[in-house]
């Protein structure tokens, strides 16, 4: 059975519409990270190979991306091809590639549906042809988009964008001969991520505890969310899930709680 849903999100289950009650809708992230782990695992308990988790996976993404963009998230970044994946057989990889390609062309209706903008985040000159083609395709059929930005991590590494941008740095530095210190802000404004906001949100699926090289620098403050589910089983439920309970969180930087004590004592005053 399906019940109506606030805003946008059409038709929703009944557990989804619960969910929904207990969400505000005013105090979402703005940026959402996703590690969307578990595909070959999801295949293997179902005795399948592993491509058939990979190709069952991009229907939570599809779930993903629309959600996000209808409760109008910000930012929605995916991580889809990592520097260290070319390690997994030749097979994979290039089923990986494939899948990627029939993606962007049969999802590209949705993305200008939604109104969302296409970006890119890694070494995208290391790619196959081809792939590289359809990414630039992708973006340059959404520049003019003005809702969501999708960001795909492709062929990324944190440390190897850290690399990236440090060397954009000094090149720029031989150009005009300055010697002043790199600050935070310089470095971050030579990221992939450029001109988005950090992630407040970083959601892990498949219940491993690691980062895995993923957004280093951006997800210094993150609330980070894992899930024992697997990427494939990953819906709408699940995502609403991880929201509500980063609305459950205080984010405090470093700092306290408003109206805790730092637990020290107060100085005595001289003479007593």
């Amino acid at each position: 059975m399906q019940v109506a849903a606030p805003g946008s999100l059409g038709p929703v289950t009944p557990e989804e519409a619960s969910l929904l009650e207990k969400l505000d809708l005013t105090r979402l992230p703005r940026h959402v990270a996703v590690i969307m782990d578990g595909n070959g695992r999801w295949a293997q308990k179902r005795h399948l190979p592993r491509i058939a988790g990979h190709r069952s996976g991009t229907q939570s993404a599809r779930t993903t991306i629309e959600t996000c963009a209808r409760l109008k998230i910000e930012a929605l970044t995916l991580y889809a091809f990592s520097v260290e994946n070319w390690r997994r057989p030749k097979t994979e990889i290039d089923f990986l590639m494939a899948l990627l390609r029939e993606y962007l062309r049969k999802e590209m209706p949705l993305i200008q549906k939604n109104n969302i903008r296409m970006r890119f985040l890694g070494r995208m000159d290391e790619l196959p042809a081809g792939v590289q083609n359809d990414v630039r395709d992708a973006m340059e059929k959404t520049a003019g988009n003005k809702g969501m930005v999708l960001c795909v991590a492709l062929n990324y590494g944190g440390r190897a964008e850290i690399v990236d941008a440090m060397n954009a740095i000094l090149s720029e530095r031989n150009g005009h001969g300055t010697s002043n210190k790199i600050t935070e802000e310089q470095l971050s404004r030579h990221l992939y991520t450029e001109g988005l906001p950090d992630p407040d949100l970083l959601i892990r699926t498949s219940g491993e505890m690691r980062v895995s090289n993923f957004l280093l620098w951006q997800i210094a403050y993150a609330e980070i969310f894992v899930t024992e589910t697997l990427w494939p089983d990953f819906n709408r439920a699940r995502l609403l899930e991880a929201l509500l309970e980063f609305q459950k969180r205080e984010r405090r930087y470093g700092g306290i709680r408003e109206g805790e004590s730092s637990g020290e004592k107060p100085a005595r005053a001289a003479g007593h």
